[in-house]
């Protein structure tokens, strides 16, 4: 199950394009039996991504639950004690319904203050060190920079995106798949 916001929800692009509905495909490709549920929602933070993961955990029982989220926490420069803090009662959820969890990270743009920003990526990474989580350090790191990858909004990727997204999570998700 991917938990995500609007970079996972697909955003400005059709469902079928984005980088978990590649993912579905890829792991059909390649043999697992895995299905993936999208539980991704434009504009999520980190409060109602808590709020909505106790019935999606009862509701689909994932095995693997990827957290994609934070990223509009960040843009509101809400408090980091609080996005933490939501994180890491998602993992704890996650990991009480039995699922392996894969942390997507997320950075800023230098714009919002080298503290915060600074802040904003340790957020992830303490997380992922505490609770030993398999972890993506920067989800967007393969588009972010790139021309043609992010859409006129300057925050969504483009269709072009989508598969370099799914390849800067597929190493480390794969070594999490088992065969079925």
């Amino acid at each position: 199950m991917v938990l995500g916001d609007s970079l996972s929800a697909g955003y400005g692009i059709s469902l079928e394009q984005g980088w978990v509905a590649l993912l579905q495909k890829r792991l059909a490709a390649e043999g697992y039996g895995y299905r993936i549920v999208n539980a991704s929602v434009s504009g999520e933070t980190t409060a109602g991504g808590l709020q909505r993961l106790p019935r999606a955990l009862a509701l689909h029982k994932p095995e693997i639950l990827i957290l994609e989220l934070g990223g509009n926490d960040g843009l509101r420069g809400l408090s980091l004690a609080a996005t933490a803090d939501n994180l890491s009662r998602m993992v704890q959820l996650g990991e009480a319904a039995g699922a392996r969890i894969l942390l997507l990270g997320m950075k800023m743009p230098p714009n919002y203050g080298a503290r915060y920003t600074q802040g904003f990526e340790q957020v992830f990474s303490d997380l992922a060190g505490r609770k030993k989580l398999a972890f993506v350090p920067f989800f967007l790191e393969n588009v972010a920079l790139k021309p043609g990858m992010i859409q006129t909004d300057g925050i969504h990727p483009t269709v072009q995106a989508q598969p370099l997204m799914l390849e800067s999570v597929w190493p480390t998700l794969q070594r999490h798949l088992l065969r079925r």
